[in-house]
């Protein structure tokens, strides 16, 4: 080593990646793909370029301190690492949030010893200070328990590395740095077998941290959701068929709701004109409603301050394919689309339509939200992924012709709820529409379910509308008791997951 060389802490830069790799392939040789890929740094310094942060010697980056600012109450003190990162696409940091997060600190072993670890953990303290962040939160990874696993179970191993007896150099170097250890995490980290893929949530209170009130936008718990049980009937117009969509938007915001979800492929009463068309021809002159009628719809949410959650609709996108779609268009003017994954046979048949690629967990003042169009909630793997990303409440948009349709998505939805520890509501079209091809007539039930527990309805049924009749359905759910079933219910689908005996994971596209 140079003794006259420099040393610098800076704030990494993407052009560092490769000496970043170098220094990653050396510090981490214990473990099996745990390098940054290049698109992961860039990611990171999109989100968050100040949190990320490298010790430079003379002129090489030999180390570095990667962050997240997380809210931490969305997470809890049962996470993994997977979590916390948002399955590798940072979709967790929030600007807003409390927490630094440490995802990652390491230092090329050819530079140990000159206490270049602790530059980076006191940068992060003052970056935490700075911030006015109320602590900083990390999985430490305890990669000699490996060796007394058979003799030691983890809480004993970390007292003994307390007390000395045992050398660990991860958790001695957290404790020498004003770290505690606040709980053990288990299945933290995938593949880290030095560790067994144990971790301890290390924890620094920042002492000047004051928590600022906040008088509003307070992210609400109790939550009301408003479902359309719509009734397929003729307009003369477009202007005619947003009267009536609005007609209830106006009603259900009345009673203060907190969402509005209408059915799936809603709109298709427009289609009527076209009945003369083949009907792949028909459904693609309905796909031209589509971008009008998300602008009213969010137009609607804002005047009506209410999260509208259009249904579905046909939607021809640049590949010339037609797929089925829908929207979340939030009360402060934002929206973001969402498609159906799986589509049914008739739907293959009649329409030509094709199966999306893209499977999104949403954000929203009322917490995390996700939506499965119809025959997607018979495909529990979704939702699970959804869970996986902290989804709180599932809904599920549906269009079903016969009862025996309508009780598949219903008994799945009543399902999901108790896997996923979720609410999920259901709202459906009622009625005929005879000059519509392939839209004859429609059966529904509109319903709000919950998982199967103490603090919930025995039967797991919070509310459901009269079967076949255009109505509204307004349901209160609660958040907290969600809290408290996936820490102390009777039982813990989500926490006890073998997770060392089978997996789920997204192929394409991150959750």
């Amino acid at each position: 080593m140079n003794k006259t060389a420099t040393i610098e802490l800076q704030h990494l830069r993407i052009e560092d990646y490769l000496d970043l790799k170098k220094s990653m392939q050396k510090a981490y040789d214990d473990l099996e793909n745990s390098h940054w890929l290049e698109q992961h740094i860039q990611d990171l310094l999109d989100v968050f370029p100040d949190g990320q942060l490298c010790v430079v010697y003379d002129g090489n980056v030999v180390g570095c301190a990667l962050s997240l600012i997380i809210d931490y109450k969305k997470m809890g003190d049962n996470h993994t690492y997977a979590q916390i990162t948002g399955n590798y696409t940072f979709s967790t940091h929030d600007p807003d949030g409390d927490i630094l997060y440490g995802i990652d600190v390491f230092i090329h072993p050819d530079y140990r010893g000159l206490r270049l670890g602790r530059r980076l953990y006191d940068a992060r303290k003052e970056l935490c200070e700075n911030l006015s962040l109320r602590a900083i939160l990390f999985g430490g990874r305890i990669p000699n328990y490996s060796k007394y696993s058979d003799e030691l179970k983890p809480k004993e191993y970390i007292q003994k590395v307390k007390q000395k007896e045992i050398h660990d150099p991860v958790l001695n170097f957290q404790l020498s740095n004003d770290f505690h250890v606040r709980k053990i995490l288990t299945n933290y980290l995938k593949g880290d077998e030095s560790s067994m893929e144990y971790a301890t949530l290390m924890e620094w209170i920042n002492i000047y941290y004051q928590e600022k009130e906040s008088l509003v936008n307070v992210q609400k718990t109790s939550i009301r959701l408003g479902l359309v049980q719509w009734q397929m009937r003729h307009f003369p117009s477009f202007e005619s068929f947003v009267e009536q969509a609005e007609y209830f938007v106006d009603a259900v915001s009345d009673y203060q709701s907190d969402f509005v979800l209408f059915p799936e492929l809603f709109n298709a009463p427009l289609m009527a004109p076209y009945n003369h068309l083949s009907t792949p021809k028909a459904i693609r002159k309905l796909a031209e409603f589509t971008q009008p009628l998300r602008e009213k719809l969010s137009e609607l949410a804002m005047a009506y301050n209410v999260n509208i959650i259009t249904g579905s609709m046909p939607e021809v996108q640049e590949n010339g394919k037609l797929y089925n779609v829908g929207y979340l268009c939030r009360r402060d003017g934002t929206s973001e689309k969402y498609e159906k994954i799986h589509i049914t046979p008739s739907e293959k048949s009649s329409w030509g339509m094709v199966g999306g690629n893209e499977l999104k967990v949403f954000d929203t003042d009322c917490g995390k939200i996700g939506v499965l169009i119809c025959y997607d909630v018979e495909f529990p793997e979704l939702s699970r992924l959804m869970a996986d990303d902290g989804m709180q409440i599932l809904f599920v948009p549906f269009l079903t012709d016969t009862q025996n349709g309508y009780m598949r998505v219903r008994s799945c939805a009543q399902a999901r709820a108790i896997e996923n520890e979720c609410y999920v509501a259901i709202a459906g079209c009622v009625g005929n529409l005879p000059k519509v091809n392939n839209m004859d007539i429609q059966f529904a039930q509109a319903a709000v379910f919950t998982p199967c527990d103490f603090a919930f309805p025995t039967n797991g049924v919070k509310a459901e509308a009269t079967p076949n009749t255009e109505m509204t359905l307004i349901a209160d759910v609660d958040i907290n008791p969600l809290l408290e079933l996936h820490n102390f219910g009777s039982v813990r689908n989500l926490k006890d997951r073998r997770k060392d005996f089978y997996e789920l994971k997204l192929i394409n596209k991150n959750v």
